[in-house]
């Protein structure tokens, strides 16, 4: 069975297709720009979603197995949208010991969305991250730029919130 890449579905404009179009026609003659052209139509969406990802193998002649490929070796580039506030926990050894697991499952449990999934309303998104190197506060969450460290599954409702304008 194939995992579901985002929980909510494309919404595209005709004026951000018009500028990737644009991108990719100045860069489809060369094809080592699939990295620059990715990071364009990542600048203009937010992300990276099938729809994308297919206008870009089309317009590169470039097989869309390629570009997935490339979306999801690379960290910088994400296959669901980001909410306003993206709330990232650390899983790495050091945090993920120390109960960030708890952590993740309070914030899927309150904001109603599993990893790499954004809420309905655009506000909340939920990533799990590898390290951020600040073990000596594990475990950690970020929220965007915000760091919050040495924190319990309690710690969750008075951090989020912060973020209910």
């Amino acid at each position: 069975m194939q995992k579901k890449i985002s929980n909510l579905p494309f919404k595209g404009t005709p004026e951000q297709e018009k500028e990737l179009l644009k991108v990719i026609e100045e860069h489809k003659g060369d094809k080592s720009n699939l990295m620059t052209v990715m990071q364009k139509a990542q600048d203009i969406y937010g992300y990276l979603p099938f729809e994308v990802q297919n206008m870009i193998s089309e317009g590169m002649e470039i097989p869309l197995e390629k570009i997935f490929g490339v979306a999801t070796f690379y960290a910088q580039f994400s296959l669901a949208p980001k909410g306003k506030y993206n709330i990232s926990v650390c899983l790495g050894t050091a945090c993920y010991v120390k109960g960030a697991g708890e952590l993740m499952d309070k914030l899927s449990e309150k904001l109603g969305i599993g990893a790499d999934e954004c809420t309905p309303d655009g506000k909340f998104s939920l990533t799990a991250c590898r390290c951020i190197g600040a073990c000596g506060l594990a475990p950690v969450l970020t929220v965007n730029e915000d760091v919050y460290g040495r924190l319990t599954a309690d710690d969750i409702d008075g951090i989020l919130a912060k973020y209910m304008d």
